[in-house]
């Protein structure tokens, strides 16, 4: 019988989950549907606006030509008639002294023929028709402006669609995830002169997965870029996974999305232990400012709402590791007296994990490291065995010294503005950074009896956390070259 219910819930199981994902379907073909008539009245509509354009600069261009004929015909019109005038007047002057010779030849009066002769000579010799050029100054050849549309008129004939760009394809072996952030290389299965450049739209998730129809977060998009691949950088990894997806875009219209590619972003996340804080600290999810009043403003979320989510379930591998810690601490376990200590909700127990704070440094005291689950409520971070920390003293003078087992060692180093924190759990490494410079400000080697937590102290100050963060490149080069030299919590004094 139990079996047989087993079996049945299992069905059960897999015909809702078909349910939901057919649900899931009909709600995308009805948007489809929906998207289809839009987009049909759009590319109509614009079809529409490129032929009146079109026809406007056929028009325009038009009546351009028919003016620069009209230009020529006038030009030429005015020369013709300029250079007709005048020949008109030589020929009226020429027929005139034509006819006073003629006459004169006719004369029998010996006195008065010589001086006419004269007169007659000199005035052709000075008469207009003898200075003017008989070579038309305009052709009244007007073959220059004709004009062949043939081609463009093939050309306008070819007219069609602009075609829609390739879909590409995310190459996965050369995209790259370090040092929060994320470069995308795609390819086109052919060359597209036409393409103007593409979008690149990428989403959290914490499904590994084909992307599903309600996600829970939303589609960010780069546009405009012009090479086929892009880095994202500054990201802050809170969720297992990235999505990708990219698009061509041409002048006219965006080709269809590639297939979308899930890319690991492992990182370390937590957020503070409100559960278990000393009173005299305010206790938001990644901040802690101190309060001498002993008020806490703050919501203790309900823990049931996050050891449920798959991200920090204790069932999750070594290389998902580190845990969520136990629900909050009684009342009774938490930090009293001068302990003022807050802890993280995960626990680290494999792997190498990185975090960053960044504190008030006039703080009157400050510690950051990493405790076991065991530290006492009393216990103040490096005064036991239970804990390793960096802690800053502005009391009666500044200084910083790396603790363990109420043994200190002082840093000569600058006090920097916030603090990265390495934690290699297999090798039992815990080292110090300036976050800003990566320098290395003190490293424990140890072997870790249990899981750590990450672990803060404040007093009259505050600080934030960073997290979600990689292990920087140059922290693990750093790493693998001080493995032999790092300073060991044996050495305190």
């Amino acid at each position: 019988m139990g079996d047989q219910k087993e079996s049945l819930r299992k069905i059960t199981h897999t015909l809702a989950m078909k349910n939901d994902e057919i649900s899931n379907f009909v709600c995308t073909l009805k948007q489809s549907l929906d998207n289809l008539e839009a987009n049909s009245g759009r590319v109509q509509e614009d079809l529409q606006s490129e032929f009146t354009s079109l026809h406007a600069a056929l028009d325009e261009m038009k009546e351009s030509m028919v003016t620069r004929i009209k230009q020529e015909r006038a030009s030429r019109t005015y020369e013709l008639q300029s250079q007709l005038s005048a020949c008109s007047k030589a020929l009226e002057s020429s027929e005139e002294l034509l006819e006073l010779a003629n006459q004169t030849l006719c004369s029998s009066e010996t006195d008065t023929f010589t001086q006419a002769a004269k007169d007659i000579k000199d005035s052709v010799t000075m008469a207009p028709a003898f200075r003017l050029s008989l070579k038309a100054k305009a052709s009244d050849n007007m073959s220059h402006l004709m004009v062949d549309f043939s081609q463009e008129r093939e050309m306008l004939q070819g007219l069609k669609f602009l075609p829609v760009p390739a879909t590409p394809e995310i190459q996965v072996s050369e995209c790259q995830v370090c040092d929060n952030t994320v470069s995308v290389v795609w390819t086109l299965s052919e060359p597209d002169t036409k393409i103007d450049h593409y979008i690149l739209e990428h989403r959290r998730t914490n499904h590994e997965g084909p992307p599903r129809i309600r996600e829970d977060y939303p589609w960010m998009v780069v546009e405009g870029i012009r090479v086929m691949e892009h880095t994202l950088t500054g990201l802050r990894f809170d969720t297992r996974y990235m999505t990708f997806r990219v698009r061509a875009c041409n002048k006219a219209v965006a080709g269809e999305f590639s297939e979308p590619v899930t890319l690991e972003t492992h990182a370390f996340t937590f957020k503070l232990d409100s559960g278990s804080s000393h009173q005299n600290l305010k206790v938001e999810d990644l901040s802690v400012e101190w309060d001498s009043g002993g008020g806490k403003i703050q919501d203790i979320r309900k823990e049931k709402n996050r050891t449920n989510s798959p991200m920090h379930s204790p069932a999750r591998s070594a290389l998902m590791s580190p845990k969520r810690a136990p629900t909050a601490r009684p009342g009774r376990d938490r930090f009293t007296a001068e302990s003022y200590t807050v802890l993280a909700d995960t626990m680290i127990d494999a792997g190498q994990q990185y975090w960053e704070v960044r504190f008030d440094k006039e703080s009157k005291a400050f510690a950051v490291g990493v405790a076991l689950r065991s530290l006492g409520r009393f216990d103040q971070l490096g005064k036991s065995g239970a804990s390793w920390c960096i802690h800053l003293n502005n009391w009666l003078q500044q200084n910083l010294t790396a603790k363990h087992n109420n043994k200190a060692r002082t840093l000569d180093c600058p006090i920097p503005s916030s603090i990265g924190v390495y934690v290699n759990y297999d090798e039992g490494v815990l080292s110090f950074y300036n976050a800003k410079t990566k320098q290395l400000m003190h490293t424990f080697k140890t072997k870790f009896p249990q899981p750590v937590i990450p672990a803060f102290m404040v007093w009259n100050g505050s600080f934030s956390v960073v997290t979600g963060l990689q292990v920087p490149s140059v922290v693990q080069s750093g790493q693998r070259r001080n493995s032999n030299t790092s300073s060991s919590n044996a050495s305190l004094t």
